[in-house]
This record gives structure tokens, C-alpha cells and sequence, in this order.
């Protein structure tokens, strides 16, 4: 019976897990290079093999570094690495994700119910094959060490070998630097650990302190109110509003003054969308957001939510879903429809003259759509109930989703239908997607991408207003997102130094 050795010296350890790191991990960033290059050509061999002996020699070198200058440590850094990329690679093959620094803020910013949805057998069987049985034998392995001038050479001779291949391919550099976030992105188990810590970089950089925007006057005592309501992975193609050939608006079609533009998103993810929304302009700075600036201007505003990733929200009346289940009742408390549960009410209660309500919801989020909206909206049939969405036949995965844009359908008219109550109110309502949503096409899942390669499901989004006979639109095509917080501040007649006419799109 073959019997692997317990004992190993440290650079042949070291080159052990590299082989082993490869092998498991590296299938999707090496799909992706043969995809991008000519694999028949010259050149494309050269790249190629040239990316498979730099990535199995930088991985060793890493690992010989740690393992020499960490010891123990180095082998619980191992075996960490073994497990993250097992989770990590079954999230790249079964979802097409990125693990990019965007992907590593949706990691962080993902809440219990929502990570759990993830959870299949699957999943269990990759941290089991390739993160715990790897993982035990780095346990049991004992490393032999070398003396300081070995590892002083080793190391000398491999770092030189590494920069020499790297210059061996200067002609392909730049086609590693345009693909360097795809890449990046790829490769095990540097993909999370760079991008993890340039997270909580820039995190620190934008969160040092938010910046005031200057002080806004209240132009009049009218009442008025406006409904924001930020919708969760809407794709505005299908909307039937937007000319899907689906009857997914049912009822907002049939609603008096009820108007759609087309919209892009700022970014493929929750975080960058929601504040992009709710910011004056697209920066990279955390601003004062609206909501914010709002509130600290005396403006009543209630912000309602079933979802997570928005900027920090300085408000008295933050509300989330388990605040709003206690005084809700029926089927839908358990889907967004809990977010409408004593709206008006509250909105009648206030004893200011503005007022605005966001209602953050959490109904197109995969990867389970079907469980997104009760049974009764199941409109089209089959649906895909799997977390595997590549399990799911491409037209079932449409029919869930579909079906929770048929809900969203009914929770904007339900919101439209409470403010015609408010007869002492001057009101509207707008919805805009924080970003879009990918359903198998080019194989993509879901969301995240960057931007910048991202295909256009991920950022094509819905901007749909109601507005009542009080007010008329501008003759709009194309919004953004940011035309929010400038459309805002006009209809509730306030003054700010930060407000651009053009980006209002009332009259």
C-alpha cells in the first residue's frame, strides 16, 4: 500500500501544497485565460505555460516564506487557506462570481438569513474534499526545517526565477493588466486575501468621518411626502413596463401616473448602489446621505427595512423587519409586504410638514428567488427552488424571478394605493434598483461583477415614479441614480447649496 510520507523537508512541503493549491483551485482562472487567448498560437502556449509554472513556483514561494518564518502559525495559515478556497471556489463554479474587493464587501456586509440561503450539499462536499482532508494531512505533516543561509538562497534563487519569467513574457503584460481584476479575482488564495485588505483600507478611508453637506432651508409649509423605495437586484428588462413581453406589471400598468426611464446602476452590488442612490453625486467619498442630511434639517424621515448594506443611517425611526413583524398581521409580514404594515398611519401620526419614507427591500435577492413572495404570486410555472442555480433549467429561473417582479409590481401599487389616502398630502413615489441581476445568460449568476466587465443584466435597472395630479414630470429619457436625492429635495420644497436642477426630474 502507498504510504505518503509524514515527514518532508520544508521547500518540497511547501512545493506539495502549491501542486495541490493548483489543482483544486486554479480550474476557473485557467478556463478564463484559454476563453481570452489564442491557446493555438505561439504566444498563447508561451502565456499559458508561462501562467502555470509562475503560479505553482510564486504560490510555493509564499507558502516556503510563511511555513519558515511563521512555523506553526504558517500551518494554521495553510489549512485556513485550504478551507476559504474550498468555499471560495465553489462560489466561482457554481455562481461565476469574482472575488474581487466589491465581492469581499457583499461577503461582510451579508446577513445570517441571506448566507444561509447559499447553503446546499454541494457546498459541504468541497469544504470536506478539498478544505478539511488536505487540511488534516498539513496537520499531521512534520516539516523539516533548514538552516537561515539554505532558506537565504532558496528563496534568492526562486524570487530571481520569478521576476525572470515575468520579464520573459513583457509582450503579454498587457494583456495581463487589462485582465488583472478577472484574474485577481481567480486566483487562490491571494483573490481574498489582497482584496480582504483593501477592503477594510478604503473602509477606513471612507468612514474616517462623513462629510456634512451644507445646511438646507425648508422653502414652505406644504405637506408633502415622498416614498423611496430601493428595490434588491431588479433588472428593468423584466419589467413589462419596459416592454417585456411577460405580464409582470399587472397592476402598475394599469395606474394613472405612473411613469418609467431607463437607469443605470453605479456598481453591480448593494452596497455601492443603495449609496449611490442616496448621495448628492457619484464619488468616492462618503458624504452626508439623504436620509441623513434630511433628518438633520428637520425632515420626519422613517426608514423601513428588510435588507442590509446601506451607508450608516443617522435617524430616530430606523425600523427592521422584526420591529415591523410585532404589529403586522397575515401571510405577507413574512415577505416585504411587512414594510407597508401601518405606513399611513405613521406618515398621518407625524407632526411635520416633510416627510420622507424608504422602504429598503430585499425581494428579487437570489438565489432564492422563489422564496421572495407568497405562493400566490407564483404566477409562471415551473420554478427553480435550488440555491444551485446551474442545477435549474434557464426558463424555471426566469419564472421565479419573474415572479418576484410581479410581486414588487403589487407592493408599489399597494404604496400608490395608501398615499391617494393621504388627501393632505402632496405625495410620490419613486423606484430604483440597486443594481440588476444575472439569470444563466453567458453562464453568469446573480450579481457582482465589476462594472466595467460586468454584462449589461447586471446594470440596466428600473426608475419608476408615481406622482399625484399635483405635480408633472420633466420629459426625461435617461436617469441615474443620483437623480434621486436632487428630485427629492424638489418636491419637498427644500433649499440646498448641493441642489442641481438638472438632476431633479420634476417641473
Amino acid at each position: 500500500m502507498l504510504k505518503i510520507k509524514n515527514n518532508l523537508k520544508i521547500a518540497h512541503f511547501a512545493l506539495l501544497m502549491s501542486l495541490l493549491n493548483f489543482l483544486f483551485f486554479h480550474f476557473p482562472f485557467f478556463a478564463y485565460v484559454f476563453n481570452n487567448v489564442d491557446y493555438k498560437s505561439l504566444n498563447g502556449i508561451i502565456l499559458i505555460a508561462s501562467l502555470v509554472i509562475l503560479m505553482i513556483i510564486a504560490n510555493a514561494f509564499a507558502f516556503y516564506l510563511i511555513l519558515y518564518l511563521l512555523r506553526k502559525v504558517g500551518k494554521f495559515l495553510l489549512v485556513l487557506f485550504f478551507i476559504i478556497n474550498s468555499i471560495a471556489v465553489y462560489f466561482v463554479n457554481t455562481y461565476s462570481v469574482i472575488i474581487d474587493e466589491s465581492m469581499i464587501g457583499n461577503v461582510f456586509n451579508t446577513n445570517y438569513e441571506e448566507s444561509s440561503s447559499f447553503f446546499s450539499f454541494k457546498l459541504v462536499l468541497y469544504i470536506i474534499l478539498f478544505g478539511i482532508i488536505p487540511s488534516i494531512f498539513i496537520i499531521r505533516t512534520k516539516i523539516i526545517s533548514v538552516p537561515p543561509k539554505k532558506f537565504l538562497i532558496t528563496s534568492s534563487l526562486t524570487l530571481l526565477f520569478i521576476v525572470a519569467m515575468a520579464f520573459a513574457n513583457a509582450s503579454n503584460w498587457l494583456w495581463i493588466d487589462k485582465n488583472s481584476k478577472r484574474l485577481g479575482g481567480l486566483a487562490m488564495p491571494w483573490s481574498y486575501s489582497v482584496n480582504t485588505s483593501l477592503f477594510y483600507i478604503h473602509q477606513y478611508q471612507k468612514n474616517r468621518k462623513e462629510i456634512q453637506l451644507p445646511d438646507a432651508t425648508i422653502k414652505d409649509n406644504r405637506k408633502s411626502v415622498v416614498v423611496l423605495v430601493i428595490g434588491e437586484s431588479a433588472r428593468s428588462q423584466n419589467f413589462s413596463l419596459y416592454g417585456y413581453g411577460r405580464d409582470t406589471n399587472p397592476l402598475l400598468s394599469k395606474t394613472p401616473n405612473v411613469f418609467h426611464f431607463e437607469a443605470s446602476s453605479c456598481a453591480t452590488y448593494t452596497t455601492a448602489g443603495v449609496k449611490c442612490i442616496l448621495e448628492h453625486e457619484d464619488t468616492g467619498d462618503l458624504y452626508e446621505i439623504l436620509p441623513n442630511y434630511l433628518y438633520r434639517n428637520n425632515v420626519e424621515v422613517i426608514w423601513r427595512t428588510s435588507n442590509w448594506g446601506e451607508p450608516p443611517v443617522h435617524i430616530k425611526n430606523y425600523q427592521k423587519r422584526d420591529d415591523l413583524k410585532a404589529n403586522c398581521q397575515g401571510e405577507g409580514c413574512n415577505y416585504d409586504e411587512v414594510l407597508l404594515a401601518g405606513l399611513k398611519d405613521q406618515i398621518e401620526a407625524s407632526k411635520k410638514d416633510k416627510i420622507l419614507v424608504v422602504l429598503h427591500t430585499s425581494t428579487s435577492h437570489g438565489p432564492t428567488y422563489s422564496k421572495k413572495y407568497p405562493l400566490q404570486f407564483e404566477t409562471f410555472k415551473p420554478v427553480c427552488n435550488s440555491v444551485e442555480l446551474g442545477n435549474c433549467s434557464q426558463q424555471e429561473l426566469i419564472n421565479a424571478y419573474d415572479n418576484t417582479i410581479v410581486y414588487t409590481d403589487y407592493l408599489l401599487h399597494s404604496v400608490i394605493e395608501d398615499l391617494k389616502q393621504l388627501k393632505d398630502y402632496q405625495s410620490t413615489m419613486l423606484f430604483v434598483s440597486d443594481h440588476g441581476e444575472s439569470l444563466g445568460e453567458k453562464n453568469l449568476y446573480m450579481h457582482g461583477l465589476p462594472k466595467g466587465i460586468a454584462p449589461k443584466e447586471q446594470y440596466e435597472i428600473p426608475f419608476i415614479v408615481w406622482v399625484d395630479g399635483s405635480r408633472q414630470l420633466k420629459p426625461n429619457t435617461t436617469l441615474s441614480q443620483n437623480h434621486v436625492f436632487h428630485s427629492v429635495l424638489n418636491f419637498l420644497g427644500i433649499e440646498s447649496p448641493v441642489y442641481k436642477e438638472e438632476m431633479n426630474i420634476y417641473k
